[in-house]
């Protein structure tokens, strides 16, 4: 019998090590915790102001104050989700209650970040800086034991710091107790608000406070950001991907890095899948945003502009089919109409555009009018409304399309008065949305110019122009009509943007550009003084007729109306005090 086996005898294995039997066993060593993961939005919250991204004016502003020693008593920080106002409130209490590695520094815009103050902030344990949630605190008790708190110095620190987050969401009571307490706080006490909704804030505690508006991040800036960031993390990106993050974060840092976060790890499982080394790339961002590729919302977008319904519908649905919402693709032809609208008044191209992107839309540019893009992009503005609302979205999307393809080719009032001038209008428009009358609008031949002054009045009148047509006729004095050229002076004031408004009309009426100009020397009567006076003397030449006067003279209180309206003589007063 080999003994060696049995446990009872005491007998040890070989490889067993000499401390692991008898009494004070070492234990058997437990696995290492795994450290938990953490969002890149809470990994990358800024620590100083130098990491605070686009917010150089308060940044600057803030340094001057601590540097002048003229620091408020109460701040407000207001902006959009994101845009970092509770971390800059924590940065604030940092640069107050910084210390410096030696413990003999004072407040500083660039707080060290290692002294205990500086570490107990960042952490969230220091007990002079109270953190409270609006949101969850709304009540006047809730206030009260702030009211009750701030009478009593700070513990450790240089200032006792309320970090309120939302005030907005304090009731009206709870408001005006904190009033008093907010306008003449303790010197050790500093007040520190954020909110997204700032006109929810009484104004009465908005006027105590100094007020800093965070503005949204540029997409451009916010590229750049989480490049450094995927840099850190060592994952690889693509440029285009993280301006499509950039761009659905909307300037929000926290919203693009949980974008980003989400695209990381989306990455992550399709490298898993084939094998290769993860990286962000624009295909997965869009596929998994639900966006639609750009170059497919100009390809629908040309579609549109060339009448093919049954194409645009085809369209429409592969890009339904490929996960794009209906209304992300309503949105993408928004997008491209205002990029058009941009380019046509000469705006600088959006960088982040390929070459052949920026061709496509200076051709555009150079084909479609003002009023048909302004057109396209009501009409589509409509659509993307209603989509959203929609019960059934993809039926909404396909009509609203429809829509924009048969109504962007209609002329707009204007140039239906200039065709019914020349003969008539077509009874359905033959013209493609790329090229409806209105957009390219041949200059009218010189026998199409209204013959005189009177006549451009009445044509303007007519061809939807009322308001400009009406003050030509009141207060315009004319000096030389000489078509395309019109030269007047004003009897009296005329609305704002007349010159502007008179000088499309004239386009829209004529079809060419008009030189306009307020001329010098002998003008014409106003074609409403020239009315005044030939009535005038019509009533003169009536009043001075025999039989109207044997009338008058039998019977003096008579009165004399002609067309509904009674008339006098420009004596009359002078003849009454005679005969009285």
């Amino acid at each position: 019998m080999d003994d060696s086996s049995d446990p009872g005898l005491g007998l040890r294995d070989p490889d067993m090590p000499d401390d692991a039997l008898g009494l004070g066993l070492h234990e058997m060593p437990k696995p290492a915790a795994a450290s938990p993961y953490r969002v890149l939005a809470r990994k990358y919250r800024p620590q100083n102001f130098a990491e605070l991204i686009g917010q150089d004016a308060m940044v600057q502003t803030l340094g001057n104050a601590i540097k002048r020693d003229r620091l408020a008593h109460a701040f407000l920080m207001t902006g959009v989700r994101g845009v970092g106002k509770t971390s800059t409130a924590r940065l604030i209490a940092k640069a107050l209650n910084c210390i410096g590695p030696d413990g003999q520094g004072g407040p500083t815009i660039d707080p060290c970040g290692i002294c205990e103050p500086c570490r107990a902030i960042a952490e969230g344990r220091h007990i002079d800086v109270i953190e409270m949630d609006a949101a969850s605190h709304t009540g006047v008790d809730d206030v009260r034991e702030i009211i009750e708190a701030v009478r009593y110095a700070a513990v450790s620190a240089r200032y006792k710091i309320y970090i309120i987050d939302e005030v907005h969401m304090l009731s009206k009571n709870a408001f005006n107790a904190l009033l008093k307490t907010l306008e003449e706080p303790p010197a050790h006490v500093k007040f520190l608000f954020a909110t997204t909704e700032v006109n929810k804030v009484p104004v009465t505690v908005l006027s105590r406070c100094q007020r800093f508006d965070l503005k949204r991040i540029p997409a451009e800036l916010l590229a750049t950001h989480f490049a450094e960031i995927c840099e850190k993390e060592s994952v690889a990106a693509d440029a285009e991907a993280l301006r499509l993050v950039a761009q659905a974060a909307e300037g929000s840092v926290r919203d693009g890095l949980s974008i980003l976060d989400q695209a990381i790890a989306h990455a992550d499982l399709a490298a898993d899948d084939s094998g290769s080394d993860a990286r962000v790339e624009a295909a997965q961002v869009r596929a998994m945003l639900g966006l639609s590729d750009r170059a497919a919302v100009r390809r629908l977008f040309g579609l549109l502009l060339e009448g093919e319904a049954q194409a645009v519908l085809d369209e429409a649905r592969n890009q339904y089919q490929l996960g794009v919402e209906p209304a992300a693709t309503l949105a993408g032809l928004l997008r491209e109409v205002h990029l058009v609208t941009l380019d046509k008044i000469g705006s600088p191209p959006d960088a982040a555009l390929p070459e052949e992107a920026r061709a496509q839309i200076d051709d555009w540019a150079g084909r479609l009018s003002f009023p048909l893009l302004h057109r396209l992009w009501q009409l589509l503005l409509k659509g993307h409304e209603e989509v959203r609302q929609a019960s059934l979205p993809l039926e909404c999307c396909d009509m609203a399309l429809l829509r924009v393809l048969h109504g962007a080719a209609m002329p707009d009032p204007g140039e239906l008065a200039r065709l019914l001038q020349q003969g008539g209008v077509p009874s359905q428009p033959s013209a493609p949305a790329a090229a409806p009358p209105v957009a390219n609008a041949a200059p009218a031949p010189a026998s199409h110019f209204p013959g005189d002054f009177r006549a451009l009045v009445d044509a303007l009148d007519r061809g939807g122009h009322a308001n400009v047509a009406a003050t030509l006729h009141d207060v315009v004095r004319l000096v030389r009509y000489a078509p395309p050229q019109l030269e007047f002076q004003l009897a009296g004031p005329v609305h704002q943007g007349f010159g502007a408004d008179l000088n499309d009309a004239l386009f829209r009426l004529t079809g060419t550009r008009w030189e306009i100009a307020e001329g010098q020397g002998e003008a014409q009567p106003s074609l409403h003084e020239q009315e005044q006076a030939a009535r005038a003397a019509h009533d003169n030449e009536i009043l001075e007729s025999p039989l109207v006067r044997a009338a008058l003279d039998a019977f003096p209180e008579a009165e004399v109306h002609v067309d509904g309206r009674t008339i006098h003589s420009p004596h009359e007063a002078e003849i009454r005090s005679l005969r009285a």
